[in-house]
């Protein structure tokens, strides 16, 4: 008995001394200049100027077979509330809110050294590959989690999760009928669609020499619904859409190149057929350690043959870090059912750790013909052009200053009825911003 004592005893002296609880901060304050981000804007609207900021305080607590993770986050604008105590606060407005709180649960031994089988569970940010189809949305001050439980199995260079979700807007004493609308103070997925009933994900990676590929299928589910009087009324069962693909990334030598293939189908959040697809190629060559640029396309179906949707939408992704930094495209801004044709150039110059530049060329066109009212050749696909300019500096390990600006030339299709409906727009937009970033960490052992 003193022997097993003296074990457990042992065991717990171990466990207490490998603890490890690390505390980060955030502090992110961006000002932005805004005379036609998002859509253009008509002719005499003023520019809008405000700033910004998220506050973040999270804790991670790593001891033996187990990891817990906690985010308090507050996103708000500056002046958005009055000086003191304000007893009429409007509850649309409050951005407090816990961004994450889960426990990983490592399901194998430690002395498992080259695998592992854990299950993470709770309110968590949900990342893969690029960020182009399931990414936490960090631009924006309030980011994306998810409420979701997650088996991970990770082997060498192999790594295979699956995921699930199921929400609720409360504690039911009957049924499960979920309401989607409104589904918080923000957008719900990428291209401002409803919120998701339940999903469930299987994603298969593996990494490469300098990169990676990988395999998803990620099947969301959405609450039906009929109308009535004009109202969405909301019922049992859901309308179910699936999403499969395959994402590739590896550097051979000076060229780098990253591709994805994506296919939609099932139903749409609407209930309609859905058959619809995402072709994404990119190619940079690196002149120098410092120096790279590249040229890409990325191809998403768009229209209808009348009964299946042709559609495609990005589900829960990054769109800021892909289709234009204005977010004229999948991100909650609509702009018709077209489908999107982006052919780009991106270059980046980064001498040092401490500061680079990037600067990107955008020619946006509609992947089918929409018809323009009024014009002599009423089907049009152009867009327009969008340029954008960043400069980041990193004054410590811990700051960081960003500021950009970009330009949008639109065209008549762009602010046309069927795409923005923008009557008597300007014919270019303007965005600038700069962003102070700080993030302080402390490690107690």
């Amino acid at each position: 008995m003193k022997a097993i004592a003296a074990l457990l005893s042992a065991i717990a002296i171990h466990q207490t001394s490998t603890a490890q609880l690390t505390v980060a901060a955030q502090l992110r304050t961006r000002t932005e200049l805004r005379d036609g981000q998002g859509a253009p804007l008509p002719e005499n609207a003023p520019a809008a100027l405000f700033t910004s900021q998220r506050t973040r305080l999270g804790l991670l607590y790593n001891t033996y077979r187990i990891k817990l993770g906690l985010t308090i986050q507050d996103a708000r604008v500056w002046g958005q509330d009055v000086s003191t105590i304000n007893k009429t606060t409007t509850a649309d407005n409050n951005g407090l809110m816990l961004h994450e709180a889960w426990a990983e649960i490592l399901l194998t031994d430690t002395t498992l050294k080259d695998q592992s089988l854990s299950f993470k569970v709770g309110r968590q940010e949900l990342v893969y590959d690029d960020q182009r189809l399931i990414g936490n949305l960090d631009w924006l001050q309030q980011a994306r989690r998810h409420d979701a439980g997650v088996l991970k199995y990770e082997r060498n260079k192999w790594m295979l999760h699956a995921g699930v979700a199921f929400n609720q807007n409360k504690e039911n004493a009957s049924g499960t009928v979920y309401n989607p609308v409104p589904p918080g103070n923000y957008t719900a997925s990428t291209n401002g669609g409803a919120m998701y009933k339940s999903f469930e994900f299987l994603y298969a990676g593996r990494k490469l020499q300098k990169g990676n590929a990988s395999f998803l299928l990620f099947s969301d589910q959405f609450s039906k619904y009929h109308t009535d009087s004009s109202t969405k009324v909301y019922q049992a069962g859901t309308w179910s859409r699936l999403t499969t693909g395959f994402y590739f990334n590896n550097q051979y030598g000076k060229i780098g190149t990253t591709a994805s293939a994506y296919y939609q189908f099932g139903k749409n959040s609407n209930g309609q057929q859905l058959s619809a697809g995402l072709l994404s190629g990119f190619v940079q060559y690196y002149f120098t350690k410092s120096f790279s640029t590249g040229a890409g396309v990325d191809y998403t179906t768009g229209g209808s043959n009348g009964t299946t949707s042709n559609a495609f939408d990005p589900l829960y992704g990054t769109p800021h870090k892909f289709w234009g930094l204005m977010d004229y495209f999948y991100a909650a801004s609509p702009f018709g059912k077209g489908g999107l044709t982006d052919y780009y150039i991106k270059t980046k110059f980064k001498p040092s750790d401490k500061y680079w530049l990037t600067a990107d060329v955008h020619q946006f066109s509609s992947a089918a013909s929409v018809i323009v009212p009024g014009t002599p050749d009423n089907k049009k696909k152009s867009f327009g052009q969008e340029i954008d300019i960043t400069g980041t500096y990193n004054v410590t390990k811990q700051i960081s200053i960003e500021g950009g600006y970009s330009h949008f030339f639109s065209t008549t299709l762009l602010t046309s009825p069927n795409v923005k409906n923008v009557p008597n727009a300007k014919a270019g937009a303007n965005w600038a911003y700069v962003m102070i970033n700080i993030k302080p960490e402390f490690i107690f052992k």
